[in-house]
């Protein structure tokens, strides 16, 4: 039986840098009813607070809850408020490499990137990430700048070569995330599993960019059971399957009991 269901969050529950909808976030607080729930994704502490917390009733099923923000190299938990267990932030001297790299690496490759909403290379203290048209950017333009992946796949060949001592993966529609090696999102699979007590036989990961090189493809690689999504619409329709199997299990163990 899965005791732990976890999510990405851009693409996968809500569209990239909103906040849930209505309809996702009744769904997600009914499996908070009956599962733990984890969520890991590129998007920093205060991305969390906006799209998904928000958006969920604040009572006991917080406890079911996990946030793992910045790619896994943040965890939060709850109990009678959030706390942060751990963060693998960056030293300066890796931060300044990192940027200067981002920078070298668009400036090689001339985009032509015409309006940018907000900052294009965010620190977010455990990672680094690039954002093409800026952190703001309305969503249409986001899926319309490199839905191929074409643009971003460039900018990582570059800082494969440049920034081997990193990982370097695509995440949301426009952006790419940076990281220590080995502090990704099947770090934060990990994590869960210790902090948890959870086996990765127990777990399932849902998420929309589980190819390689995309963000999501670490947690693949942990062997835990994987479910890919198209966008937030196609997870609710995963979640309403999650909640009726739960469901059916639980009824099933109380019918035995009660006989017993």
């Amino acid at each position: 039986m899965k005791k732990l269901i976890v999510f990405d969050l851009d693409g996968t529950l809500a569209e990239s840098k909103s906040s849930l909808d209505a309809e996702m976030s009744t769904l997600l607080s009914a499996l908070l009813g009956v599962v733990k729930v984890a969520v890991i994704s590129g998007g920093d502490w205060p991305q969390f607070l906006k799209q998904l917390l928000t958006k969920l009733p604040d009572d006991e099923r917080l406890n079911n809850l996990s946030l793992l923000p910045a790619t896994g190299t943040k965890f939060y938990s709850y109990s009678s408020g959030w706390k942060k267990l751990y963060s693998e932030d960056y030293t300066p001297e890796q931060k300044e490499t990192i940027v200067r790299s981002l920078q070298s690496a668009i400036a090689a490759l001339d985009f032509k990137i015409g309006q940018v909403w907000g900052e294009q290379i965010e620190d977010r203290g455990s990672q680094i990430t690039f954002s093409a048209l800026g952190q703001q950017a309305p969503i249409h333009e986001k899926q319309a700048w490199d839905p191929d992946f074409i643009k971003r796949n460039k900018i990582k060949a570059i800082l494969d070569t440049t920034i081997p001592e990193f990982s370097v993966r695509m995440g949301g529609t426009t952006s790419i995330d940076i990281t220590k090696p080995g502090v990704d999102k099947a770090y934060g699979i990990k994590k869960l599993q210790d902090l948890l007590d959870m086996t990765i036989q127990e777990m399932i990961f849902v998420g929309d960019a589980l190819f390689p090189g995309g963000n999501d493809y670490a947690a693949k690689e942990t062997g835990v059971v994987t479910i890919k999504v198209r966008d937030f619409n196609e997870t609710k329709r995963v979640i309403e399957a999650i909640i009726a199997c739960l469901d059916g299990d639980q009824s099933t163990k109380r019918r035995v009991k009660a006989s017993q």
